[in-house]
């Protein structure tokens, strides 16, 4: 069964939203909140290398990848470096907790690494910034009958 593509594409568009927001907060609570120091001492604590640098690294890809999922910039390369960031979180921080969020465990970085995986497989479709700057050059390169077996 297939979805009509207006629904598909508006349900790509609510989940890039919805995650985007999600990766967004946690970046700004590792820059404001916390504060990169604070977030790179956490880091420093679990074991993480290079605690600063990965604290820089997280809270610039939580931030500008969660705003490019909003926007639906650049998604596939958003949506692989959120993703390579929440194995960190699952390695470094959550995988000994078991799964439950309320015991520290892994189920948001399983659930927000899999929704960026997700994206970055599927692209951020018609209702985004990369339609508009890539998808008609896209749509024009392509030969008709192109692509169907």
């Amino acid at each position: 069964m297939t979805l009509p593509s207006t629904v598909r594409d508006l349900g790509i568009l609510l989940a890039r939203i919805g995650v985007g927001i999600v990766f967004f907060a946690h970046g700004w609570q590792k820059l404001v909140t916390n504060g990169v120091e604070g977030t790179a001492a956490f880091f420093d604590q679990v074991g993480v290398p290079l605690p600063t640098l990965s604290a820089w690294f997280a809270t610039g890809v939580e931030l500008v990848g969660g705003a490019a999922l909003i926007l639906g910039a650049l998604v596939p390369i958003a949506g692989i470096l959120l993703a390579l960031n929440m194995v960190g979180a699952f390695v470094f921080v959550h995988a000994g907790n078991g799964l439950f969020v309320d015991q520290g465990g892994y189920e948001l970085v399983l659930t927000l690494g899999a929704a960026a995986l997700l994206l970055a497989s599927v692209g951020a479709g018609r209702l985004s910034v990369d339609h508009l700057l890539f998808g008609r050059r896209r749509t024009a390169a392509t030969p008709v009958g192109a692509g169907r077996a």
